[in-house]
């Protein structure tokens, strides 16, 4: 039986390996959590890059935000895992 679009979708995304930036993010609570993200586009962010979007997903999550828009760079990278 052949899969539907969802079901690909779906298929695709486990496959990407998603992670936080930081490891020790797993173990912390979802409020001081930063960002989740695809294992090639961890490791192709730079030091700065990851300190950026954590600090802009932590904010989120502290003011009652459920989601924190990427910035424009890190949105390309992860359009283009997917």
């Amino acid at each position: 039986m052949a899969l539907k679009g969802p079901q690909k979708s779906l298929r695709d995304w486990t496959k990407q390996d998603w992670d936080y930036i930081n490891p020790k993010d797993k173990s912390k609570p979802r409020a001081k959590r930063g960002r989740y993200l695809p294992k090639n586009v961890r490791e192709s962010l730079t030091p700065y890059q990851k300190a950026q979007e954590n600090k802009k997903k932590r904010k989120a999550s502290k003011s009652g935000k459920q989601r924190a828009s990427y910035s424009k760079s890190v949105a390309r990278k992860v359009r283009r895992a997917s």
